[in-house]
């Protein structure tokens, strides 16, 4: 059997490694777009920081240590053109613009996302960043290092905006983020996002929210931002507007794409087209709670999607559980994480539900250092079974965000999670945790 993978960050490589594991025999051909494999992008703002001071700690597997494993391995190599008919792909090589033919037994898409880059009038000047590439990373960190970059400017309050706003901070820049929405990091509910957006600007950001960006001036490199609230100075700009799926090469090939371009799977990660497998940020994906496919381009669902399409591959049938969409971010002083549904999701699916907000901590008063923990948690009305779970505060808050998603994942209840025997200890927790305390206030 002869697997193409195209994609060869996450999903990719995750299934190409779980194959040759299971069937030593199988040919396994990875074409990559970029220079490097197999690494953690969402390291990416904390290399641009200097937290972390080499790229390559990024890199879970190197191109040699797949060779040896069996795999073998193109870089800066793209598909143009998938023919399903005929099992072939359309390869062209970057270095040098030659296109081929290959063909396949079975396929594996796993090309990820490529950044949203709206046709802004100055687009085109230098120093205007993206960070999706570990490529992107190594020159946002070259240029970020040059002395006469002092004022910066993020377009988009996501995520990678917002750890890049303070990996900017860290490097001692003047730092601007503008929101077209009313509020940064829309995945949480307001109640999160309020005391992140208040830290943000007490370490020194600049929090332009309601505001649209109109284009870029300068000569040849970004000098200024147009917006349509005003223009502000510029010596470098990171566009973290969000993310598509990089699938447009698929087109006409019949395999079936979402609204917004992302691969429609099943939950053993296959396409509608036999012997094609998909995964990863180009792909939807099995929400547990939502009991649905949702879009959630997270490294969390693309590693285990990728193992298991790698299963699936090999002739085996196995189902992926679904996702929760855990997700965490640290927002300088302060961790935020969260899980299953948002309140803004139950409203959409015209759920019967109450939301309980709670102010614990994350230990005793009386042992030094107690920092307060703001829990918010979204329950099914009649049974009070738990879907969804956000938090806030300066330590201790992701951790139970986890057990939230352990809850949610086996359709726990309040009033079970908040009679779970937790460890107690002064310097970890009280008697009664920030857990067991927003769970118990549920009504």
């Amino acid at each position: 059997m002869k697997l193409i993978v195209i994609g060869g960050v996450a999903a990719g490589m995750s299934a190409a490694s779980k194959l040759k594991r299971v069937n030593k025999g199988a040919e396994i051909v990875v074409y990559e777009r970029g220079s490097f494999l197999s690494y953690g992008a969402c390291g990416l703002p904390y290399y641009v920081s200097g937290e972390n001071d080499d790229y390559k700690k990024m890199i879970a597997r190197t191109k040699e240590q797949f060779e040896k494993l069996g795999i073998t391995i193109h870089l800066r190599h793209e598909a143009i053109k998938v023919v399903p008919e005929k099992k072939q792909v359309l390869i062209r090589d970057l270095n040098n613009q030659r296109v081929f033919i290959d063909s396949y037994d079975k396929l594996m898409i796993s090309t990820g996302t490529i950044p949203i880059v709206p046709p802004f009038s100055g687009a085109q000047l230098r120093n205007i960043h993206v960070l999706k590439t570990l490529e992107d990373g190594i020159r946002l960190k070259e240029v970020t290092t040059l002395k006469d970059i002092r004022d910066v400017v993020i377009v988009g309050g996501g995520y990678i905006g917002i750890e890049v706003a303070e990996a900017m901070v860290r490097q001692e820049k003047r730092v601007r983020i503008i929101e077209l929405s009313d509020r940064i990091l829309k995945t949480f509910d307001a109640e999160i996002t309020n005391p992140a957006e208040q830290e943000l600007v007490k370490q020194g950001v600049q929090l332009n929210l309601n505001e649209k960006v109109e284009g870029f001036i300068g000569e040849e490199r970004v000098e200024m931002v147009k917006t349509d609230k005003g223009t502000y100075q510029a010596d470098l700009v990171l566009l973290s507007i969000g993310v598509r799926p990089a699938t447009k090469f698929l087109e006409g090939s019949g395999i079936q794409l979402a609204k917004n371009g992302a691969i429609i799977i099943d939950r053993e990660m296959r396409t509608n087209i036999p012997d094609i497998y998909a995964a990863g940020d180009c792909a939807l994906v099995y929400h547990k709670v939502l009991e649905e496919n949702a879009y959630i381009p997270l490294g969390t669902n693309a590693n285990k999607c990728g193992r298991i399409a790698g299963t699936n591959i090999a002739g085996n049938h196995i189902k992926y559980v679904g996702t929760l969409g855990s997700a965490a971010i640290k927002v300088f002083n302060l961790e935020l994480g969260r899980t299953g549904m948002s309140e803004h999701e139950a409203k959409n699916l015209t759920i019967d539900y109450t939301t309980v907000f709670v102010t614990s901590t994350d230990h005793p008063a009386y042992y030094p250092d107690a920092t307060p923990i703001w829990i918010k948690l979204i329950c099914e009305k009649r049974t009070r079974r738990i879907l969804g779970a956000q938090a806030i505060g300066n330590k201790g808050v992701v951790l139970r965000i986890d057990i939230f998603a352990v809850a949610i994942h086996n359709q726990m209840t309040a009033d079970e999670l908040g009679m779970t025997d937790l460890c107690y200890a002064p310097p970890f927790a009280g008697v009664w945790d920030a857990v067991h305390i927003a769970c118990n206030a549920v009504k």
